[in-house]
This record gives structure tokens, C-alpha cells and sequence, in this order.
């Protein structure tokens, strides 16, 4: 194409050409801005949707939610449906009614310094969800070690009879309680539910010594209760015997004072007849005397007189049961 100069009739025309394509092209780029924002907008609204429906989350029945925000502690959530705006809280459930459990065992020294192998499982569950959390790094581990030490405590002040066989529910006792005390100045939201003592035994390389030795304590208990019981039984009878004793004791003290005071009241009925005469109640009381004597004797022997050496054989007996037989044929 020939080189024009500006002033040309053609070089108009390509001004007005350009300026009509400047123009379309406007009109392009601002459909293109109004485009770009509006489908920005709609992506906003899209992640803003799922942010939000992100937030909602459930807490269970047996839960209960500790709210962060920025990880500082805001509030305590109940069981139920919850909002929370994500990546500004964070929610931790934690569960306050279930019952968790572990074992503490190990070789212990007791007080009489004998070693023995002692096991214990302890019960808790979570009482406060904030102190479970923030109150120390590993609450279990911690009441762990509290109760490995409460144990061992206890252990080593008492003898090891006490802790294999008699002793072990003071043990028990004694253990929750120092273990309470351990864990109270720490406030770690936990509760001890239950502390149970499981049987205690001697390390494996004395083990048979040691059984001996229980099964000579079950012994001695099993004839201390056999002894109690023997005694439990005899006792009554001795207490009733006793009483018998005594009872026949009293009868036989009234019966000899009222005996007493009957021959009293005969002596002094005799008196009179004694002073008036003296031979005669003599021998009325010595024939009496002897009659007495002689009835209660079944033989008689009599030594004959004027230094003979026959003695007189009767047989009362033989006589009464004569007389007898003769009084019921008559």
C-alpha cells in the first residue's frame, strides 16, 4: 500500500474505523468485569454456605462440650444440637458419665519388710470436663501415679499378714482415702468411684513358701471359728448347769435350816419333859436316836458282850421285807 500523509481523505477514514473497535472493545472488557464479579460473589456466598454449615455439631447425651476460642476457654456446652463458627472455636467432647478403670500392680515392701506382689483396680470418671482438660497434661496418667504411690504408702505400713489375708479391706480403705488426698490439691475433675483390692501374693521364687504360710493362717482361723462355736454351744449348758447348782444349793440351804429350826422347835418342846424327868427322856431320845440310825442301815453286826469273841449277824433288811410280806397277807 502507498504511504499516505495524515491529511488524506483515506487516513479519516481509519481514524473513525479505529475508533468504532475501541468502542466495541470497551463494551467486552466491562461485560467481562461485571462477570468476574459477579461469580466471585456467588463462590463467597458458596464457601460461605459451607462455612456455616460446617459450624453445627452434636453433642451427646453422656457429653459435654469444652468451647475454645483461639484456644481460650469460653463456655461449657450441653448435650444437643450446636453452633460453633469454624476455625474461631474448637470443641472438645468430653464424656462425665462413663466408668473407666485401670490396674496399679507392682513388688512391694511391707512394714515387717517382707515383699510381696500387691494389685489394685481403681474406678473413676470424669466429674468436671475444664479440669479433666486444662488443670494437668495427662489426667489418667497422673492418677495413675497417685495411686502407685498411695499404694505403696499403705503397703509399706502394714505387716504382710494384713495385707494377704485380714487386713486387706483396712487396706483398701486406707489406700482411697491417701489417694484422695494425693489427687485433691490438683483438681484434675476426676472422681475415685470405687477402689477394689485384688489378692495380694508372694513373688513367683517363694511362692510355695508363701502359700504354706496362707493355707497355716486359713487353718488357724477355721479352728478359731471351730473353737467359738464349740464354746458358742457349750457355754448355755454350763450356764444352765451352773444355775441348776445353785439352785439345788439354795433348796439344800433351806432345807437344812428349816431342819435346823425344827429340831430347835423339838428341843425346846422336850425341855419341859426333860426337867421333869430326866432319865426317862434320856432314854426315850437314845431309843428314838437308834431307830433312826438302824433304819437306815440294810445289816447290823453286834459285838457279844462279857469278852466273847461270836459277833451277832442281823439282817434288817431281810427282817423289814418279812414284815412287809406278813402285813400284806394279813
Amino acid at each position: 500500500m502507498p504511504w499516505k500523509r495524515p491529511g488524506d481523505a483515506d487516513s479519516g477514514r481509519d481514524r473513525q474505523s479505529n475508533n468504532v473497535n475501541f468502542g466495541m472493545n470497551g463494551f467486552n472488557l466491562g461485560k467481562y468485569f461485571n462477570g468476574a464479579k459477579t461469580s466471585f460473589f456467588l463462590i463467597l456466598l458458596a464457601v460461605f454456605a459451607v462455612w456455616f454449615i460446617s459450624g453445627f455439631y452434636t453433642v451427646k447425651e453422656s457429653d459435654r462440650g469444652v468451647v475454645l476460642r483461639f484456644g481460650k476457654f469460653v463456655r461449657i456446652v450441653e448435650p444437643g444440637l450446636n453452633w460453633k463458627p469454624t476455625f474461631i472455636d474448637k470443641v472438645y467432647n468430653v464424656n462425665i458419665t462413663a466408668v473407666q478403670s485401670f490396674t496399679s500392680t507392682g513388688l512391694m515392701l511391707t512394714q515387717d519388710e517382707n515383699v510381696v506382689k500387691v494389685e489394685m483396680n481403681v474406678q473413676f470418671r470424669i466429674s468436671d470436663a475444664k479440669k479433666y482438660l486444662f488443670s494437668v497434661t495427662n489426667p489418667q496418667e497422673s492418677l495413675k501415679q497417685a495411686s502407685d504411690s498411695a499404694l505403696r504408702f499403705v503397703v509399706g505400713h502394714t505387716t504382710m499378714d494384713d495385707v494377704l489375708t485380714k487386713g486387706r479391706q483396712k487396706v483398701k480403705q486406707d489406700t482411697w482415702e491417701e489417694l484422695q488426698n494425693i489427687i485433691n490439691p490438683y483438681d484434675m475433675g476426676l472422681t475415685i468411684v470405687d477402689v477394689n483390692m485384688l489378692p495380694a501374693r508372694a513373688p513367683d521364687q517363694v511362692k510355695d513358701a508363701f502359700d504354706d504360710a496362707i493355707a497355716a493362717q486359713e487353718d488357724e482361723q477355721r479352728y478359731i471359728r471351730e473353737a467359738e462355736a464349740y464354746a458358742r454351744e457349750v457355754r448355755p449348758k454350763a450356764v444352765g448347769r451352773v444355775q441348776r447348782l445353785n439352785e439345788e444349793a439354795e433348796a439344800y440351804r433351806q432345807k437344812v435350816v428349816l431342819a435346823a429350826e425344827g429340831e430347835v422347835a423339838r428341843f425346846k418342846a422336850i425341855l419341859p419333859e426333860y426337867n421333869n424327868a430326866p432319865t426317862l427322856t434320856k432314854k426315850r431320845i437314845y431309843l428314838e436316836t437308834m431307830e433312826e440310825i438302824y433304819s437306815k442301815n440294810n445289816k447290823v453286826i453286834l459285838d457279844v458282850p462279857n469278852g466273847g469273841n461270836s459277833m451277832i449277824y442281823l439282817p434288817i433288811d431281810k427282817m423289814i421285807n418279812n414284815e412287809s410280806a406278813t402285813a400284806n397277807k394279813k
